[in-house]
């Protein structure tokens, strides 16, 4: 799938998913965002490990549970630094459809 997403953007255009909107992070941001994913991959590998050598299910469900939490713990982060910066900007400059995206946004994350 990432092959596909990387010859999408070598031809000039964006993963069907994506708004084709960029964001310039600054470090900081960045680097706590990766560091949270890099955190959440390694539980997802735990969780494949403990699948692997048959470990009992709600063992695997509870931990399944943490990842769940850390997914939502990162969406917070993300929403709360879309809303400080791109949608407050964007307001600022006059652009009252970012808060019609950011209720799309929302309703979808609620499901």
């Amino acid at each position: 799938m990432s092959d596909n997403i990387n010859e999408q953007n070598e031809m000039g255009g964006c993963c069907p998913h994506c708004s084709g909107k960029h964001k310039d992070r600054e470090d900081k941001e960045k680097r706590d965002l990766m560091n949270r994913l890099k955190r959440i991959e390694g539980q997802v590998r735990g969780v494949e490990g403990m699948l692997e050598s048959d470990a009992y299910c709600t063992d695997i469900l509870m931990q399944v549970s943490a990842i769940t939490c850390a997914l939502n713990s990162f969406n917070k982060v993300l929403l709360a630094n879309h809303m400080r910066t791109c949608v407050a900007d964007n307001i600022r400059e006059g652009n009252d459809e970012v808060i019609d995206e950011l209720v799309v946004t929302l309703q979808k994350l609620m499901k």
